[in-house]
């Protein structure tokens, strides 16, 4: 890549990322209360909530693996934009009752089915904090990684510039600042995906062409749907929902928006723009592919890189920003949740005096930077090592799903005993711990999920919940 390309392409994404930065610090001066870094302020508008909960769904995945996905089953990848979207809607259903009762995080969702206990609500937040620390890493070692080709700097160098422009992005107003800027990004990436979309289809020599080009079992109806073999989707089914449905980063931003309805609207917006990106993934495969049929399904990584080396500079700088927009968001999202979770629930566990709104959002700051050189360092000194990280999507998913959603249903007319919870979370942990060690082919979390019903059936039938009084009964009900 000659000086010019790469002089550009900093150059556009230094523009875009500079854009969002000024919003998230003029939003953040505006909005700068505890509530405001927690939730939003609890009255974000309704695009706001739906660009934020497209921007946290849709990150550089999609670049990359459901393009490549695309470009080896074709249609089959709008089975994964569905099943994030299964998720979404799920939540969608329990927006109201979750909007009204005002919490904050996931263990406070906890905290109000089973009681407070500090160890349950301790357990709870780990295995809430954990996906969000993951993403945090994985994604500084991808930004490291993709540009340092691009530009040819220093990974290490690479890493610590993302750990300070993830900073500009959370520091200022927390979530407030975090979801208006997310919705700038939003924006620009449903653009920029118009763009690149167009340009691949040009490329392939037009939709016909590319069509003309392309195996049957990839384009022919349903066929494509299926191109991906059932056992491939239904591993999909069962990696991607569960682990949707225990994401804080979407809850908060129920959390924050202005009421149930408001909250469900932007869900339901958020997942129209999830099943465009399936869509600018589709397309972006399949250009490939018409073009290139030699990388084959094991190769099917390559795909994105390929189109990418024969883009023209313009557009070339556009998808770095693009990209930059991707990781900016998901690292600002994973970075504000971790933060919360450490001062809104456990250090509430453990510390009685929780000090005034002005010392909250000071301590907010300072776990801010902590955490960033934490998983800035990680993503140095273990760069290959982060694969491990995946798991604690599995565990996390087989310790919460079932609890959670089970929970929220029972609530309404039951008051389910906190040893159901227990016990419900230590069999996923113990089948998910199993089946990893085992190394099955199917993915742990299912054995993980499978078991913590089992265990939450058994032990309802052990612990007999008790009725609700009528008042709760009828609250219940009208949420």
């Amino acid at each position: 890549m000659n000086i010019s390309t790469t002089i550009l392409i900093v150059v556009t994404s230094a523009i875009v990322l500079g854009i969002g930065a000024l919003i998230s610090f003029v939003v953040g001066r505006r909005h700068n209360s505890n509530e405001d870094w927690v939730v939003g302020g609890r009255d974000l508008p309704l695009y706001v909530v739906a660009f934020t909960q497209y921007a946290t769904a849709v990150g550089g995945g999609v670049l990359v693996a459901h393009v490549g996905i695309s470009y080896a089953w074709g249609f089959s990848v709008f089975w994964y934009e569905l099943f994030v979207v299964v998720g979404l809607l799920i939540l969608a259903m329990f927006a109201g009752w979750l909007r009204k009762r005002k919490f904050s995080t996931i263990p406070e969702i906890f905290t109000r089915l089973y009681g407070s206990n500090k160890l349950l609500i301790s357990l709870v937040a780990l295995a809430v904090i954990v996906v969000p620390m993951g993403w945090l890493a994985t994604q500084f070692v991808a930004f490291g990684n993709l540009f340092s080709a691009v530009t040819g700097l220093n990974f290490n160098m690479l890493v610590v510039l993302m750990a300070l422009i993830s900073l500009l992005f959370v520091l200022p107003g927390g979530l407030t600042s975090v979801a208006w800027s997310d919705f700038f990004f939003g924006v620009f990436m449903v653009v920029a995906s118009v763009i690149v979309a167009i340009y691949a289809i040009n490329s392939a020599g037009g939709v016909g062409e590319m069509v003309s080009n392309l195996p049957d079992e990839l384009v022919s109806l349903p066929e494509g749907f299926m191109a991906a073999g059932a056992t491939t989707i239904l591993l999909w089914l069962f990696a991607i929902v569960p682990g949707t449905l225990t994401n804080q980063l979407y809850y908060q931003r129920i959390f924050a928006a202005k009421s149930g309805s408001e909250a469900r609207r932007g869900i339901y917006i958020s997942a129209v723009m999830v099943f465009i990106s399936g869509t600018y993934a589709l397309i972006i495969g399949l250009s490939v592919r018409s073009q290139v049929a030699d990388f084959g399904v094991d190769g099917r990584e390559q795909a994105a890189g390929w189109l990418l080396d024969q883009m023209p500079s313009w557009l070339l700088a556009l998808y770095g920003a693009f990209l930059m927009a991707t990781i900016v968001s998901t690292t600002g999202s994973a970075l504000q949740s971790i933060v919360v979770n450490l001062v809104e629930d456990l250090r509430k566990t453990f510390v009685k005096d929780v000090g005034s709104d002005n010392r909250k959002v000071m301590l907010s700051r300072v776990a801010t930077v902590a955490v960033t050189i934490l998983a800035a360092v990680l993503s140095i000194v273990y760069p290959q090592a982060l694969n491990w990280l995946v798991a604690t999507y599995a565990y996390s998913a087989s310790m919460l799903v079932v609890p959670l959603l089970l929970g929220i249903i029972l609530n309404r007319r039951f008051e389910v005993p906190r040893a159901v919870a227990f016990m419900s979370m230590g069999g996923g942990v113990v089948a998910c711990a199993i089946a990893h060690i085992a190394g099955t082919v199917i993915p742990y979390a299912i054995f993980g999920v499978a078991l913590s019903l089992v265990v939450y059936v058994v032990a309802l039938l052990i612990f007999k919940p008790k009725t609700r009084s009528g008042n709760s009964v009828a609250e219940g009900a009208s949420a």
